[in-house]
């Protein structure tokens, strides 16, 4: 019943941009179809990170109450314990409604489904999702610094989120700088997506390696995690 819930209430994300482009009908370029599977492959990506990140999103709880401490004694590692500390079934709604967007796009514009263009679609899907879990564990890491998790990473993952459903072109260029080379959110779909549809004009390749910047991106937040460990002496008593 959740997940039917968050199914159904997710459309009013979509709903608001279908108002948008049947007023507009074209935004810098870029067509309702051809935007839908931007916004298919982002909250496809982020239902999928959100659903199996909810232990960072609470790891603050766990260091101010001092139960860090027992997954430190355990035999597996902590990012693990972590991780699969809870999962939430129910963000699969907004999957499933992203999926349900990027399928009629595809459709709209004749994509074939055994192409380069679905291996594309299929990588900027994991590199949106490692992405978004990348920062969830970066938002989790600086508790080991603040105690508190900073509400200015909601900036990076729920504001990301609404910023990268959008063509990064239509933004200023110190935004879309930061989404590009410090959080790499228009890497993962926007520019692999710019290039498939030809509002690029980069080779097929680059479409290829611009998603894998993701996986660099959780790479590097894992390792961040380490260094929060070490740095970590307990909660006393």
């Amino acid at each position: 019943m959740l997940t039917s819930a968050y199914f159904i209430s997710t459309f009013t994300d979509i709903f608001g941009i279908w108002v948008l482009f049947d007023r507009f009908k074209i935004i810098q370029g870029w067509t309702l179809e051809e935007l839908a599977l931007i916004y298919g492959i982002m909250h496809m990506g982020f239902a999928i990170a959100e659903g199996a990140a909810r232990g960072f999103d609470s790891f603050s709880l766990m260091i101010k109450h001092g139960d860090f401490d027992r997954v430190l004694l355990r035999p597996l590692g902590s990012l693990f314990q972590i991780a699969s500390r809870e999962i939430q079934l129910m963000r699969l709604g907004r999957f499933i409604q992203g999926l349900v967007i990027l399928l009629w796009g595809s459709q709209k514009l004749q994509l074939p489904l055994f192409s380069m263009e679905t291996v594309i679609i299929t990588l900027a899907f994991i590199g949106t999702t490692s992405l978004f879990y990348g920062l969830f564990v970066v938002q989790a890491t600086l508790s080991f610094w603040t105690t508190e998790t900073l509400e200015i990473m909601n900036i990076t993952t729920y504001g990301g989120l609404e910023a990268g459903q959008y063509p990064m072109s239509i933004f200023n260029k110190i935004f879309k700088g930061f989404f590009t080379f410090i959080i790499p959110l228009a890497c993962v779909a926007y520019y692999p997506l710019a290039i498939l549809l030809q509002h690029k004009a980069l080779p097929l390749w680059l479409g290829i390696l611009f998603p894998l910047s993701g996986i660099v991106f959780l790479y590097l937040a894992c390792q961040l995690w380490k260094i929060g460990v070490r740095r970590y002496h307990s909660t006393g008593s």
